[in-house]
């Protein structure tokens, strides 16, 4: 027969070998837990450096598309430059002509037709004709 001591032992051993098994069961699967939380945070972090390099390409996108939107605002702005300084030259010389009309108007209605000397050439409506000149206007006259 066996006795109480050598079944103690036996006992004793076998919880020693199912502890040591749970144990070794916990370290695998801690260790799988590990790697799988390894390979988690690797693919976050290529979702995140994939994420960088899309929104810096849209960044490079938006700078590209800035630049060009102010050459454009540039370019409308020496042309609105260049309209201005001709609607002044317009203006300047339709005032100019209709003083040229009120005058010769006046002179009409005081002096009868006869009287007005042709050889006069502000008066002579035929003269007038070295007035219509072409207006020159550039963007480079009002770049600074």
């Amino acid at each position: 027969m066996a006795s109480p001591s050598g079944n103690s032992s036996s006992g004793s051993d076998d919880l020693q070998q199912l502890m040591d098994q749970r144990k070794r069961k916990r370290m695998i699967s801690n260790r799988e837990s590990a790697r799988r939380s390894r390979m988690k945070k690797q693919t976050h972090l290529n979702e995140l450096m994939a994420q960088v390099n899309q929104l810096k390409e849209q960044n490079n996108q938006i700078v590209s598309n800035i630049n060009m939107v102010s050459q454009v605002y540039l370019n409308v702005e020496a042309e609105n430059s260049v309209l201005r300084a001709q609607m002044a030259e317009l203006s300047n010389r339709l005032q100019s002509l209709n003083e040229i009309i009120n005058c010769i108007n006046s002179a009409n209605s005081t002096i009868d037709e006869t009287e007005i000397n042709c050889e006069d050439d502000f008066l002579n409506p035929w003269n007038l004709l070295h007035v219509n000149q072409p207006i020159m206007a550039s963007a480079d006259a009002f770049m600074y």
